[in-house]
């Protein structure tokens, strides 16, 4: 099943969309961002897209536009549905309304462990640039987080 054929939605977040995407997050991670979390970046005007499938949200981008640069703070889609693209497309939307407001590069954080997250991004063009140790929280500890950059120009 593809993506194409389900007749994915996409738009921007709303406020009544906080509740299914904090809990998609909780579903995702480990150490999920809050509901408030979502809310702050709502509020200060961040671009977030969400993903409907068949009128259920599965999916959201939360990205941060700064004069000339973007940073994709937090991207999932429910595990029942990854693979069928709508990851593919919310991060060209995020492209795309990064390169709409002037922004030249974007730039990520992704764990090393989050291998699917990794291929996706390279896939779009995106490359390693650095690297920040003990970045993320982990159960054992701390976990190191890749840096990646595309350039949007």
């Amino acid at each position: 099943m593809s993506l194409l054929s389900l007749q994915a939605e996409f738009r921007p977040m709303v406020e009544q969309d906080l509740d299914r995407v904090a809990a998609l997050e909780a579903e995702l991670q480990a150490f999920p961002w809050s509901r408030g979390n979502f809310l702050d970046s709502l509020k200060v005007g961040h671009s977030i897209w969400v993903c409907l499938l068949g009128g259920e949200l599965v999916g959201f981008s939360v990205a941060m536009l700064v004069i000339d640069e973007a940073h994709l703070l937090n991207i999932g889609v429910a595990r029942s549905h990854q693979g069928l693209g709508c990851g593919a497309q919310l991060l060209r939307r995020v492209m795309e309304h990064a390169r709409q407001h002037g922004a030249s590069r974007l730039f990520l954080e992704v764990r090393p462990s989050n291998a699917r997250a990794v291929e996706l991004y390279r896939h779009f063009g995106f490359r390693q640039i650095g690297l920040r140790k003990g970045y993320y929280p982990a159960s054992d500890g701390r976990e190191d987080a890749l840096i990646f950059d595309k350039d949007l120009a």
